[in-house]
């Protein structure tokens, strides 16, 4: 199978494109506004769903029959492309942990608060209330 350089340059385009907005969702997670996030966008799903059309076409054998400066070009964008996803991916569950930390910690305090004994009240009748409404089924 011979290479057409239109699809190797649109493959470029689209892995430069999604580096860009990964990149820019690193940067609004590390500012602390996740609603500033490109990826969720229906721009950048179509773009993923493109990258993975053109890139299903390329197989170790074409891209070993590319011209040496192509082949570098598209390796190279593929690794920084790479790169970024995995920072992109190590940032989400550094964001997620410490999310998923505070909803644990309120909910341990809120129940920690609901369970305290009132030194001179009223023994409490019924089991306290656990706080359905942070977890389900004790997991966060």
């Amino acid at each position: 199978m011979s290479h057409d350089p239109r699809k190797i340059e649109r493959l470029l385009a689209l892995t430069e494109r999604l580096r860009e907005a990964l990149q820019a969702d690193i940067a609004a997670l590390e500012r602390g506004r996740p609603r500033e996030m490109r990826s969720p966008s229906t721009e950048v799903q179509q773009l993923t769903a493109l990258y993975t059309r053109e890139a299903a076409g390329f197989s170790p054998s074409i891209v070993q029959t590319l011209p040496k400066d192509l082949r570098e070009k598209l390796t190279g964008a593929t690794s920084r492309f790479r790169d970024v996803l995995m920072q992109h991916g190590r940032v989400l569950t550094r964001v997620r942990s410490c999310t998923e930390g505070m909803i644990r910690a309120i909910a341990d305090d809120v129940a920690k608060k609901r369970n305290a004994q009132r030194p001179y009240g009223p023994v409490q009748a019924a089991k306290p209330r656990s706080p359905g409404a942070l977890l389900y089924n004790s997991v966060v």
